[in-house]
């Protein structure tokens, strides 16, 4: 990710990067949000349903992904850290507390907003993150909606697309 030709293509040197022709996007946001105005299914077709959809995508990176990314953070990074045993369970409640409020207005719902959207398509690969934590766990509603997010054909395609790719050659 680091080589002179992937840098020239995303100059923070992470992942994804997204060619078409000669457009290259980086940020999982503005590449979710660019191929879902440009193919059915992933955006309503009504303006403020529409909007929703937008505001949910950025919710999911914006407001619920940050404390969970510092999770991941103390976990794996700051794990051997003198302090780290004291932040974990901070970290943990900061999360707890977007949790409770996304399973309040998920409710009994499939989805955050009608027809499932980009929204939902961000907010479960966001939540997918908690599945090694044991968090989401806690949260029977939105585990059953990451388990919908994940039973959708398109989801298994992507990720045995992405699995062959990530396989170790031979």
């Amino acid at each position: 990710m680091k080589a002179p030709d992937h840098l020239s293509l995303h100059p923070f040197g992470q992942i994804p990067t997204y060619e078409e022709g000669g457009l290259v996007l980086f940020e999982t946001g503005a590449i979710v949000l660019h191929i879902a105005q440009h193919y059915p299914g992933l955006l309503p077709q009504a303006p403020d349903a529409r909007a929703r959809a937008i505001m949910w995508t950025f919710a999911a990176l914006n407001t619920v992904e940050p404390p969970i990314l510092d999770l991941m953070t103390v976990r794996i990074l700051e794990h051997d850290k003198p302090w780290s045993a004291e932040r974990l369970p901070l970290v943990m409640d900061r999360i707890r507390v977007r949790l409770d409020q996304l399973a309040a207005r998920l409710g009994d719902a499939d989805w955050l907003d009608g027809a499932f959207s980009a929204g939902d398509l961000m907010m479960v690969s966001v939540l997918l993150r908690l599945r090694m934590s044991g968090l989401l766990d806690e949260y029977p509603g939105l585990a059953a909606y990451v388990a919908r997010g994940e039973a959708r054909p398109a989801y298994r395609r992507a990720f045995a697309a992405q699995r062959a790719i990530n396989a170790p050659p031979g």
